[in-house]
């Protein structure tokens, strides 16, 4: 017999063997229904893997992340599947579940081309194989059978990733005539999946290497429920809507140009004001919580990046060195701003008293993302971040680390950011030669940020394997409007570029001691976080931030000249105006501002001019009646002042 742990902390017994379905059969026979995988000591598992020890035990259904990770992992062999059907000889690539669904990377070979048009085909193959209920079988395989099995197929993708693989690690699953290379976990049989889209077709370079073949990716997405599948297209739609190169275009906040490059965003001057007001906003608040803004070049010595690591870990992945006239000198495209600003704190000798320092720039970095991986604003090759650096002592550290979780919660709270999780990564302990620094410094980085979550009553998810190479971090994954997941803040403790660095300060004992350095960038990017942003509001920003707050609308071009009058006296009251002088009827002008999504609409004709008054609309609420101009400039300056008020308090 073998003791079971579950979740509430109580154990039962049972035969040793056990399956995690077996188990929640036991419980319920409803719960053997919906459950999907079990996490057993840490690990998600197939329900019809056998438990031989003893184990603590939880069992996943729909509702989890890691339910819904097992269902598209298995969805992901379905498509294979039918593909296989299909396609006979195809070659298959990789094929992991992804946040909403899954991928099959596939090479059908150079004769064929998969398109949109065989979709519903491939749709109506899944759900075939999915109505036969076909078990899933795992099986463990020595390296050199998988080899031969997959070599006598001729799958050179497949015999490839197994050559990476080692010895006594490799699983094989198996459903109806469809055998893959995968470590799992799967749902016990295909039965399970009872709704399929297959939403998508792409390139994708075999590995991510622009030389290497380029395959067809295939996108998908299935649900348990018919009814899951129809609401997730219908979001799916207005998630069209709401993209952020769409609505950037419409509302010109910013353009990419293939003269100038690919990846490299160019702000616009309505976009250019948004983000500057951004920035000033972050500025106002590091100013009360003492932050120094520094300036540093966008290139630096090759040398730099050797010392911090940065080079060694992602030298392959930047540009490449730029070559001065000097023989032997290499310059490259600054990739971080934290080596700048740790040769920043070596400018002078540093005393305890002067701790913590608070080095902040929004700093353009440039990395060198893959044609295929550049997204709009989301991924490019060049962006800005709103970093800081905190050089603080050891018994400072934790304080720090709570008043940046501070500042993170007073951005998102004022850009309505509201729905987020926090996420702790950790160092992967069994693989810590992928990391720079003492286990010891290590050990106090990550309880400094555990305790710190604890003492902010911050529920936060722990994941191994998912720190940044010299440190661990918190990051927070923000819900937008449509429930979807973006990675925007982070916070990151370093105990290892000050020693890389040798960064030191002068103690009460008057010996030498090393600072501790807290990364940190409340927006992650200032292109991301617009991005998420223009998505979460549909380009609806708040009356504090959005370029334009009011739009003047003459009714025809002899009301034109008030019309600048208006602009002129609400500006004057830093109200940020802009005046529709086309030679175009009123219903016409009226249609083409709400779709730019400026606030307020102010129209103008003989009656205004002659009172000194305009006839105010709001955007998607329609008319306001007519106002003096003190009174809506006063309406509309006290609108701004309550949502700021807010933010001030919690400053």
């Amino acid at each position: 017999m073998i003791e079971i742990t579950f979740p509430d902390g109580s154990v039962r017994t049972f035969p040793k063997g056990v399956t995690g379905f077996q188990i929640a059969e036991s419980i319920s026979p409803r719960l053997a229904q919906d459950v999907l995988a079990a996490g057993v000591n840490g690990e998600t598992w197939d329900l019809t893997r056998p438990i031989t020890g003893n184990a603590a035990l939880k069992l996943y259904k729909w509702e989890d992340e890691e339910g819904k990770q097992t269902y598209w992992h298995s969805s992901a062999h379905l498509l294979a599947e039918a593909l296989q059907a299909l396609y006979p000889g195809i070659k298959f690539g990789i094929g992991p579940a992804i946040e909403n669904g899954f991928y099959y990377d596939v090479d059908p070979g150079d004769d064929i081309q998969i398109k949109e048009s065989d979709l519903p085909a491939i749709e109506a193959k899944m759900m075939e194989f999915a109505g036969q209920k076909e078990p899933i079988v795992r099986t463990d395989i020595s390296k050199q059978e998988a080899l031969k099995q997959f070599g006598d197929k001729g799958d050179e993708y497949k015999t490839e990733l197994i050559s990476d693989l080692e010895d006594g690690t490799i699983t094989l699953y198996s459903q109806g005539g469809f055998t893959d290379l995968c470590r799992g976990p799967h749902l016990p049989d295909t039965g399970k999946i009872k709704a399929v889209k297959v939403l998508s077709v792409a390139g994708a370079y075999w590995r991510g290497d622009e030389k290497r073949k380029m395959l067809t990716r295939i996108y998908g997405i299935t649900f348990p429920k018919k009814k899951l599948l129809d609401d997730y297209l219908i979001l799916l739609e207005e998630a069209k809507k709401r993209d952020h190169r769409k609505i950037g275009r419409e509302l010109e906040l910013f353009m990419f140009s293939d003269t100038v490059g690919k990846g490299l965003p160019m702000w616009l001057p309505r976009g250019t004001a948004l983000r500057l007001r951004l920035e000033d906003f972050l500025k106002k608040i590091q100013r009360r919580f003492d932050y120094e803004q520094v300036i540093t070049p966008h290139i630096g010595n090759k040398s730099l990046y050797v010392t911090s690591g940065h080079y060694a870990k992602y030298g392959k992945d930047s540009f490449q060195p730029v070559h001065t006239p000097e023989e032997g000198e290499e310059y490259l495209l600054k990739p971080m701003n934290c080596p700048h600003h740790c040769v920043i704190y070596k400018f002078k000798p540093r005393s305890y008293k002067d701790l913590p320092l608070r080095f902040a720039e929004f700093g353009t970095v440039y990395r060198y993302e893959q044609s295929g991986e550049l997204h709009g604003l989301t991924r490019v090759r060049s962006f800005t971040q709103d970093d800081a650096h905190i050089f603080c002592r050891p018994d400072q550290l934790k304080d720090e680390f709570l008043k940046v979780m501070d500042i993170i919660f007073i951005i998102f709270n004022a850009l309505d950011f509201e729905n987020f999780e926090a996420q702790i990564s950790l160092r992967d302990p069994d693989k810590k030669e992928k990391y720079i620094g003492s286990d010891e410094n290590w050990e106090k980085a990550e309880s400094a940020i555990i305790e710190a979550c604890e003492e902010k009553g911050l529920k936060a998810r722990i994941e191994l394997g998912e720190a940044a190479f010299y440190g661990p971090k918190l990051d927070f994954m923000v819900k937008d409007a449509l429930g979807r997941r973006w990675q925007l803040g982070t916070i990151q403790v370093d105990y290892n570029l000050p020693e890389r660095f040798q960064l030191e300060y002068t103690g009460e004992d008057n010996l030498k001691h090393r600072p501790v350095m807290i990364h940190r960038a409340p927006f992650g990017s200032m292109e991301r976080f617009v991005a998420v942003l223009i998505e979460h509001t549909a380009g609806k920003f708040p009356l504090w931030l959005t370029p334009d707050q009011a739009v003047i609308l003459p009714i025809s071009e002899k009301f034109n000249e008030y019309a600048f009058d208006v602009a002129r006296a609400l500006s004057a009251k830093n109200i940020r105006v802009t005046v529709d002088d086309r030679n175009e009827k009123i219903g016409r002008k009226i249609r083409d501002n709400e779709l730019k999504r400026i606030p307020y609409m102010l129209i103008v004709g003989e009656k205004e001019a002659e009172n000194h008054q305009v006839a105010v609309r709001r955007q998607g609420e329609g008319d306001m009646g007519t106002m003096s101009l003190v009174a809506f400039a006063q309406s509309i300056t006290e609108e701004v002042e309550r949502m700021m008020a807010l933010f001030q308090n919690q400053i």
